[in-house]
């Protein structure tokens, strides 16, 4: 019997070949916005990971939507030409379906990267700029306000969560997430920790997910029919009096009527008062809520780094698919060696093929043919 990690999943139009999705990594390393020589060797082995799909990393809607002035973009000529010429390499050697992460950053843009201690950039520096948010309402104490967004700025965001879709068509890109996670700008609309408006955008829950709603639907109508589009959530801010699961059940519904494909569901990153219980699979309980009471297709994430532990979480309908991150940084063949534990095959560029271990007869097959 096939493992059920490696049954092909279908989105819309886009089949799978198996379940095992490369998440959306953040590599702080564009100039720009544009995708570089790093972006193409990092690509390069995500993508001949043998995963079913391929996401890109967060990919900002303009330079201030960045989350670093070292964030990939797609928002001009310069950076779509970048990143159409990875994108070109990559695919000429490993055909994975690739998706996108469109994100506007909100409050928690203008920041160093991890490595430089992720700190806010001073407003006033030469590298940093003025932040747009919901309300203005800092992220951290000692952090400038944003800018609280007017109807113009909505207007200007949601124009430009489509163009990036658009340009990433031109891409050839085949699956299109939106990020409504980690504390970024759609995620602070939904949270009544970062939104405290008092027009239409803001108090009850359904205003709190007009915006994003409106983001989402504005780039459902953008994408032909058939190309997925979803989105990634944090069902929880693990704050009291904060964004909540129950909640996150009610966008994923209106979601599913909006024509949502999937949703990725992750949690946190809003708040510095964040208290968050760490274990394996500690995210999966809020896939598995959300896809018991929507049935919309869920994919989950969060400390999964064990084939076995992946499988079960298939086997017991918690998932539809798993996506991986630290775990494929780490280990870039992690869906080999799962194939391979689990008794399935993966797909593998011929050039490696002699690597496979003896005792696994056909565990690879062809990038380009699908056979040995």
């Amino acid at each position: 019997m096939t493992a059920r990690l490696f049954e092909p999943l279908r989105l819309d139009d886009l089949t799978l070949e198996n379940r095992i999705i490369v998440a959306p990594m953040c590599q702080y390393s564009a100039h720009a916005g544009q995708a570089g020589d790093w972006h193409l060797m990092h690509l390069g082995q995500m993508a001949m990971s043998g995963a079913g799909l391929l996401t890109l990393e967060a990919t900002a809607i303009s330079p201030e939507a960045r989350i670093s002035p070292t964030d990939l973009g797609l928002y001009s000529d310069e950076t779509e030409r970048a990143l159409g010429r990875v994108l070109d390499a990559v695919r000429g050697y490993a055909p994975v379906p690739i998706a996108i992460q469109i994100n506007h950053a909100g409050r928690k843009a203008s920041s160093r990267a991890p490595w430089d201690g992720g700190a806010q950039i001073d407003p006033q520096a030469p590298d940093g700029w003025r932040t747009e948010a919901p309300s203005a309402l800092a992220h951290g104490a000692d952090e400038v306000a944003p800018l609280a967004l007017d109807s113009e700025g909505l207007k200007r965001i949601r124009d430009g969560f489509v163009a990036t879709a658009r340009r990433a068509l031109n891409l050839g890109i085949d699956g299109f997430e939106l990020h409504g996670a980690h504390g970024y700008l759609l995620h602070q609309f939904l949270s009544p920790l970062s939104n405290q408006r008092t027009d239409q955008y803001g108090g009850s829950l359904a205003n709190r997910m007009r915006f994003p709603l409106e983001c989402f639907e504005a780039v459902r109508e953008a994408v032909p029919a058939g190309k997925p589009v979803w989105m990634r959530v944090s069902a929880t801010d693990w704050v009291e009096e904060g964004w909540t699961l129950e909640e996150t059940v009610e966008l994923a519904h209106a979601l599913k009527r909006r024509g949502a494909a999937a949703i990725h569901v992750s949690t946190g990153g809003l708040s510095t008062r964040q208290q968050i219980p760490l274990s394996a699979g500690y995210q999966v309980p809020f896939a598995e809520r959300i896809k018991a009471e929507t049935g919309l297709t869920t994919i989950a994430v969060g400390l999964i780094t064990e084939a076995a532990h992946a499988e079960s979480i298939l086997a017991q309908n918690q998932a539809d698919a798993v996506s991986l991150a630290r775990a494929l940084l780490y280990n870039p063949r992690w869906p080999w060696h799962a194939a391979a534990e689990l008794g399935a095959q993966v797909r593998a560029p011929r050039q490696y093929w002699r690597s496979q271990p003896r005792q696994f007869k056909d565990l690879f097959a062809d990038t380009r043919h699908g056979q040995r």
